[in-house]
């Protein structure tokens, strides 16, 4: 039994397993760059991927750009080609929806108002926009002045004193009682229970000083001083005019205390008559009614003074010389010998005059001349020292200058000068 046992044991068979490679190792190293080169070739598709996304999305937004900005060119486009509003002036409230306006091109329409319109910014007298067709009011514009009314008020105060102005001593005198002292001390007035004057009117031959007097209340007073030509208040359309002197009240209002200064009034207050039958008169007429009305009318002036100046007072509407309108009326005559002395020490004040020059001389034989040609004087003996090579002004200079500036006043023809007057 026990080599029976021996034997069997000896016969288990023990299997032998021979394990050959399947590659070899050329082939897997070439298997090896082969992986290699797919993981580089992946990670570059990868990044191209990134890349192409990321510009698709900088095309989107650049894309999204261009489509608001054709938009808005499409708006403007459409705006172009909308016609432009008609502006005009309200003139009366005609019910809840309707208003009457007057276009600037002159006649009047019974407009409807939009419902974006406030009810509360509907007031006569305002500025609006009309549609061009349908003539609805659209808006209403917000309060500015006529550009040429802005234009009038002085910004810088001219360089002329009541000391440059030779002479004339009551009418600085009354001007200043009139003009100035309502605005430095009203409470003077209302101390003695009257109303200051509300308007000046400065009346007498040109170059008198009216004008120059205007500046130097100008320079003396820290009220707003706005000038203004008669002739720029006349227009070509129907009621332009008025419109112009309602604004002119309007802003001296708003920047009271003030001070209007019309010159040549004459060109729009000359007396109403019936032979005026053109449409120029008319419209003259209509502008001299609308400052009637500023001048004494239902809306108060406050603290704004009126001076005017003319050399015609003889052509003047009645109308605007009765007291309420125009309360002092100041006359400026031509100046006395005394005065003609002053005015030529103020205008030879920087000149090198020679010792034989006298100026009470020059006065006395100067008769009948204003201010201005006494100016001219000076200058034209100026002018002849300058023609001669010298800087000093002799006696003999003043005597051509007279001689010449009479000729200019008394002759009509004469041949071309040297000079300016000789």
């Amino acid at each position: 039994m026990t080599e029976s046992g021996q034997d069997d044991n000896q016969d288990v068979i023990t299997p032998i397993i021979s394990v050959e490679p399947v590659m070899s190792s050329d082939e897997l190293a070439q298997l090896r760059k082969t992986n290699i080169a797919l993981e580089s070739r992946n990670y570059e598709l990868r990044e191209t991927v990134r890349q192409l996304r990321l510009q698709a999305a900088a095309t989107e937004s650049e894309r999204d750009q261009y489509k608001r900005e054709a938009k808005r060119l499409k708006g403007d486009l459409e705006q172009y080609r909308t016609p432009p509003l008609v502006i005009g002036t309200i003139e009366a409230l005609a019910s809840d929806e309707r208003v009457i306006v007057r276009s600037t091109t002159g006649p009047q329409f019974l407009s409807k108002v939009s419902e974006t319109v406030d009810p509360k910014e509907i007031i006569p007298g305002r500025q609006c926009a009309l549609h061009p067709q349908s003539f609805v009011l659209i808006e209403v514009l917000p309060n500015k002045y006529d550009t040429l009314i802005s234009g009038m008020e002085v910004e810088t105060a001219p360089n002329v004193s009541y000391a440059d102005i030779g002479g004339l001593e009551l009418q600085k005198t009354l001007l200043r009682e009139a003009a100035e002292l309502p605005l430095l001390k009203p409470d003077l007035f209302a101390k003695v229970g009257i109303e200051p004057p509300k308007g000046v009117l400065l009346v007498g031959p040109p170059g008198t000083g009216k004008t120059l007097l205007a500046k130097a209340v100008s320079h003396e007073t820290n009220a707003a001083f706005i000038r203004v030509v008669g002739s720029e208040l006349v227009q070509k359309y129907i009621g332009e005019g008025a419109r112009l002197v309602r604004e002119l009240f309007a802003l001296a209002r708003d920047k009271a205390p003030a001070i209007i200064f019309i010159d040549e009034i004459d060109a729009i207050g000359s007396s109403r008559s019936n032979d005026a039958y053109s449409a120029g008169d008319h419209e003259v007429n209509r502008t001299l009614m609308q400052l009637l009305s500023e001048l004494d009318g239902f809306n108060t002036r406050g603290n704004v003074k009126i001076i005017a100046a003319t050399n015609r007072m003889d052509i003047l509407d009645q109308a605007l010389l009765r007291p309420g309108r125009f309360d002092r009326i100041i006359e400026f005559p031509l100046p006395d010998e005394a005065g003609r002395a002053m005015i030529l020490a103020i205008h030879t004040k920087n000149m090198h005059l020679a010792k034989s020059v006298s100026l009470e001389k020059i006065a006395a034989e100067t008769p009948n001349m204003n201010g201005s040609e006494l100016m001219a004087i000076c200058v034209e003996a100026g002018m002849n020292a300058v023609r001669n090579g010298r800087t000093r002004v002799s006696g003999e200079d003043f005597a051509k200058a007279i001689e010449a500036v009479r000729k200019g006043r008394t002759e009509k023809i004469m041949p071309l000068p040297d000079g300016m007057y000789s």
